[in-house]
Order: structure tokens, then sequence, then C-alpha cells
């Protein structure tokens, strides 16, 4: 009993080293990550649709729409914006509704190493993997690993098989509100369909688009 254990144990340490090992690995620009959803679809042989693209053949319309949708403060944190935190921990302190504050680095994290839902231990796992990947990769490479796994309705993965799925186009011929519908439906990419937007998604996308346009002192740590 005392094998199996410090065999469970040995194990388990070795499950949360390795996305840290994977971490340093992804940083090299010739590897092209799949996510954990990526991952399920092929053992539900379901197959998926990405393509990957360097971030320099995706439009910046998307890049800056995804950045003030998601995470406005993506230049300027280091993996997790801990005012924001701040804010959702006394919500939830309170008994209020809690908002997201995840970042994209957090999100990244999520979606490579770990699993959907709003769960605690998942969170407590986030956190760390987001601060690593930060420091690890530079901005550009987070934002490029970013929109090649981000799920964008159901098989599809990424901005380039977004792109093509949703509007027929390459994800470097994006318009500023093509890039915002898809960036508003991120969040529920399964219930809000970029190419059929409802009236809600609309005046969402005409937020998102008019932030987009004035995002430039926002967006240096990409464009600068």
């Amino acid at each position: 009993m005392r094998r199996i254990f410090r065999r469970l144990i040995l194990l388990g340490l070795a499950l949360l080293a390795a996305p840290y090992l994977l971490i340093l690995v992804y940083a090299a620009a010739f590897v092209h990550p799949v996510s954990t959803l990526m991952l399920a679809d092929l053992l539900k042989l379901q197959g998926f649709d990405r393509r990957w693209v360097s971030l320099d053949e995706i439009s910046p319309n998307l890049v800056q729409a995804v950045m003030m949708s998601e995470d406005g403060q993506f230049c300027r944190h280091g993996g997790v914006d801990w005012g924001e935190m701040k804010v959702v921990v006394q919500e939830a302190l309170e008994g209020e509704t809690t908002r997201g504050a995840s970042t994209i680095p957090m999100q990244t994290a999520k979606n490579l190493f770990l699993w959907n839902g709003r769960f605690f231990v998942r969170k407590v796992l986030e956190l760390p993997l987001a601060i690593t990947a930060d420091f690890v990769w530079s901005k550009r490479r987070m934002m490029e690993i970013y929109l090649n796994i981000a799920e964008w309705g159901p098989g599809i993965y990424g901005a380039e098989a977004a792109a093509q799925h949703h509007f027929g186009v390459s994800a470097k011929e994006l318009t500023r509100r093509q890039a915002a519908l898809l960036a508003v439906s991120l969040p529920n990419p399964t219930t809000r369909v970029a190419s059929k937007p409802g009236k809600g998604m609309q005046r969402l996308a005409g937020v998102v688009e008019r932030r987009a346009r004035s995002s430039g002192e926002y967006i240096t740590c990409i464009y600068g």
C-alpha cells in the first residue's frame, strides 16, 4: 500500500509539473499547441478544424477587438489583473453575483491545460499557470497562442478556422465588425454565433468596435 501511495503521489506531482514544462516548450515559435477541448474532440472521434496562423496573418482588427472585449489591461498586467480579481472576491464575500475576471493569460492557461466550468480548484491551478506563461512568453506569443486555440463554435478553433467558417474570409481579411462579432462570441460560442448575431449581440459588437478604434494606447505590447 505504501508503494502504491508513493506512486500516486509521484504521478500527481508529475501531472502538476507537466504544464510548466510545456509552457517552456510552447515558447518556441514553431510549436503549435492544442487545447484540452481539441484533445477531447479527438478522444470522442469528432475531429476539429484548426488552422494555425502566425499573429502577422491575423487582422489587427481581431487582436484589438479581442483585447478590448476580453482583457483591456492585457499589456499592463503580469498574467492576472489583481484589481479586477479583488473586486470579484469582494463581491463573492458580500454574496453578490460575481463577474468574470479572467485575463487572456488565464483563459489561455485554462484552454491549454485545464477544463471548463466554474470550479475553485481549477481557478487555484489557473492563476500560477497564467503568471508563469506571461513571464515566459512575450505578449505577442501569448496572443498568438490564444487566438489559435480559442473556440469559436463546435469543433471550430482558432482565428483562421473561425473566419473561414463564419464569414468565408481569411483571418487576415476580417473587417472591424466581423472581428467584433467574433470577440463578443468568445464567452459562449455555442449560443453566441458570430455569423448569426441577434440584436443584443450586435449591440455588444458595436461597443467593442468603438473601443477597438481607440485602443492605441492599450495595445502597444503587440503593435508598439
